[in-house]
């Protein structure tokens, strides 16, 4: 058996290249100053914010039945209506979600040591972003941390038959590059996505990013390797193909 060098890093988007939940407690925070400010809110306007919160971690998208606008503005006018009582507010619903979404897209920023850190690698291994979640989301976030020119391709999950963790996928991807998944290695902070996905698939490796600590539990998908920043990744992957020149 022929064993292979990294020929392809497979990189997550969210929370893995930019810091998507730091962005969406900015885009809270200007929310509850408006209700504060604008509609005299008090408490209530945290209240409001968690809320929505718990629903967003909460969300089954479905783009045959609605859209993401849609949805999310729900979201805000059941948060309101939940807390505040009295009848449904759409245009507050509205005018919190899209001063949420414009601040959080605002702060999903690509820093500059992690476009330093790709363009290293770039030279070395192709570069290919994929990401689960719903298109007109995930393009806006792309655009937003202008993050295309790094990469060889973008595979959206919302844009796919099926997302991470499923096999099919990875498998696309691999095709994209014209690479087998041995070659490959998939980057992420969710194991039951990002790191059961690259397992599933048969990826050379996969390479969580718990920037937190924490402790995962036993039933969860055991990476090969674990860091706490991204940046980590190109000794990662020397460490993978010194292994590989021992190997033959």
């Amino acid at each position: 058996m022929v064993l292979n060098r990294v020929r392809a890093v497979f990189f997550d988007l969210d929370n893995t290249l930019i810091d998507t939940a730091a962005a969406s407690r900015r885009g809270m925070l200007e929310v509850i100053k408006l209700l504060q400010s604008k509609y005299h809110y008090k408490e209530e306007a945290k209240t409001i914010c968690d809320k929505v919160q718990v629903k967003l971690s909460k969300e089954c998208f479905h783009p045959s039945s609605t859209c993401i606008t849609d949805l999310r503005t729900l979201h805000w006018e059941e948060a309101i209506l939940e807390t505040k009582g009295g009848a449904a507010n759409r245009k507050l619903a509205e005018e919190c979600y899209f001063l949420w979404k414009s601040t959080r897209l605002q702060h999903m920023i690509l820093a500059e040591d992690v476009k330093a850190m790709l363009t290293e690698l770039r030279k070395e291994v192709r570069l290919l972003l994929l990401t689960n979640g719903d298109r007109q989301t995930q393009r806006e976030k792309i655009e937003a941390c202008a993050c295309q020119s790094y990469f060889d391709a973008i595979v959206i999950g919302g844009e796919q038959k099926e997302e991470k963790p499923a096999p099919s996928i990875f498998y696309h991807c691999c095709d994209l590059l014209g690479l087998q998944p041995g070659d490959c290695v998939m980057v992420g902070d969710t194991l039951e996505t990002d790191i059961q996905g690259g397992l599933n698939a048969g990826l050379k490796a996969t390479v969580w990013i718990n920037k937190n600590g924490i402790m995962p539990l036993k039933s969860s998908p055991m990476p090969h390797y674990i860091v706490s920043s991204v940046l980590e990744l190109p000794a990662v992957l020397q460490s993978i193909d010194r292994t590989v020149s021992m190997s033959t």
